[in-house]
């Protein structure tokens, strides 16, 4: 009974998605949202449906000019599949001056695949406005829908007689071929479900290893990474991993985004440059080779030291990388050679590239901060005191810019500093040597007096033979607990029982 109810789900899901049309102008632009992510269109109140200022803040899909280096059609030749789409209506938003060319490239692609129910939706949305050869083609899609209507209930039949039959090898590689045609028609949820439907049907490392591959990548696809640490972590513990790079590279990948996504910046960085780069060229359906050099760089100038950055660069592996994006190298080298002037304006030279990268958009904010407040503190940290207004002439902003931006530094305690207005400097705070002196006599007084209190108590217990014997047939009991060896041994004078000069029984 429960393998029929199973079974019934797919036949309504599927024509319910492809023919649901939207209601609003607010669920319209949801479902095309660039990561794919449903914004929440319901009213934040009970009293009337308002929404907080805030709120709308966050929703506002800013207006992008990117540098005129940013070539739209070389950027989309990047990636393939679903991760092309993506990338190119969350394009299609920000960018729009070229919205028109990014929904032609996006339509393109859809009609090489299976996702009508997306392909419908863009055309809901951008109407005629695409021009000629740009119009709806409803003969197409219904005839893609009908194939894959005949294609989903063949293998529904067939997983049905699998099931009475208890063959679950069929029974896998079924639910395998359904979850694709699932995912190949952007039904992702569809697909992590049934993917889900094999677990108990996986018997050799092989197959759970193409668990975790489908798992991992369908969770990508739906920017859903709470199960990805889970399922690379079990991928990584299988011994057969180390016969398939390219998979091996993928999960690499997809732990990288995973801890972009949770800010953890050091890591993004760790499990990118592990990514071989013969390999990269092979991971375009979630990431290109351009991408992993920038966020690698990102990441690194943002929470690498000045030493782990020179190692970065050395790196034989990284060298690849870098190579096909040569401002990448430039900045690392400038910020390692302390000319931090140049380091931050390449940054500002393709900020609003970034600003149309999917996975990046949401972090530059906080990576730009980040790099500018450590270039900072790397310009002041050699010297005792320097003046402000030369030091805004490196950073190519004014002096009161620059003290407010110091200001906060200091606010925060991350640099030990203060600015004298009067001379117009910032001078650096110390601790005066005797009062580290002093500091450092106290905390050893207080650590020789909890020692000795520790040791007479020891010897008070002994004295007053207040000590746990140990059992005649608990052999672990004669080390004693951890931390008691010292009374063990003094013990073994006073007789205890089943220790030296005792007869075990």
């Amino acid at each position: 009974m429960d393998g029929k109810k199973d079974e019934k789900k797919p036949k309504t899901e599927k024509p319910a998605d492809k023919t649901n049309k939207t209601t609003s102008k607010t669920q319209d632009k949801a479902k095309i949202d660039g990561k794919g992510k449903e914004k929440d269109t319901k009213g934040s109140g009970k009293s009337g449906g308002k929404r907080d200022k805030k709120d709308e803040k966050k929703k506002e899909i800013p207006i992008v000019v990117p540098s005129s280096n940013f070539k739209l059609q070389d950027y989309a030749s990047r990636y393939e599949g679903h991760t092309k789409v993506t990338r190119l209506l969350f394009i299609a938003e920000r960018y729009v001056e070229r919205q028109g060319e990014a929904y032609k490239l996006a339509v393109d692609t859809l009609k090489k695949g299976k996702n009508t129910s997306l392909y419908r939706r863009v055309f809901e949305k951008v109407g005629d406005q695409l021009g000629v050869g740009y119009n709806l083609d409803s003969f197409w899609a219904d005839g893609v829908d009908k194939v894959y209507a005949t294609e989903m209930e063949d293998l529904e039949t067939a997983l049905q007689n699998y099931k009475n039959n208890l063959l679950r090898e069929q029974q896998r590689t079924c639910n395998n071929k359904i979850a694709e045609l699932y995912f190949q028609s952007g039904d992702f949820n569809g697909a992590f479900r049934t993917y889900m439907r094999t677990v108990e049907n996986c018997q050799t490392k092989q197959h759970n290893l193409e668990l975790c591959q489908y798992v991992v990548r369908t969770s990508i696809q739906m920017a859903n990474f709470v199960h990805v640490p889970n399922y690379v972590h079990k991928a990584e513990e299988l011994t057969i991993l180390k016969e398939s790079p390219e998979i091996a590279a993928e999960f690499k990948v997809a732990s990288a985004l995973t801890s972009l996504e949770s800010c953890r910046y050091a890591d993004t960085v760790r499990k990118l440059v592990e990514v071989p780069f013969e390999v990269s060229s092979k991971l375009n359906h979630m990431i290109s080779t351009e991408d992993i050099a920038i966020y690698s760089g990102l990441c690194a100038l943002a929470e690498f030291s000045r030493e782990s950055l020179k190692v970065l660069m050395d790196d034989s592996n990284f060298k690849g990388y870098l190579e096909q994006v040569p401002e990448v190298l430039t900045m690392l080298s400038n910020f390692y050679t302390s000319n931090y002037a140049k380091c931050l304006a390449i940054l500002e030279t393709f900020k609003n590239d970034l600003q149309l990268d999917i996975h990046l958009h949401d972090h530059i904010g906080s990576l730009y901060e980040k790099i500018r407040n450590k270039a900072l503190k790397e310009y002041f940290m050699p010297y005792e005191s320097i003046d402000l207004q030369k030091m805004a002439s490196a950073f190519q902003t004014t002096q009161p810019a620059l003290e407010k931006e110091i200001s906060k530094l200091i606010i925060a305690k991350e640099l030990n500093a203060r600015i004298d207005a009067y001379n117009q400097r910032l001078v650096k705070r110390e601790v005066p040597l005797r009062v580290h002196t002093f500091q450092k006599t106290i905390e050893s007084g207080e650590d020789f007096e909890n020692n000795s209190r520790a040791m007479l108590l020891r010897v008070n217990l002994i004295m007053n033979n207040m000590m746990v014997k140990p059992s005649k047939f608990d052999t672990r009991s004669l080390m004693g607990p951890p931390g008691m060896a010292g009374m063990t041994g003094m013990g073994m004078g006073m007789g205890i029982p089943g220790m030296h000069g005792s007869k075990r029984i």
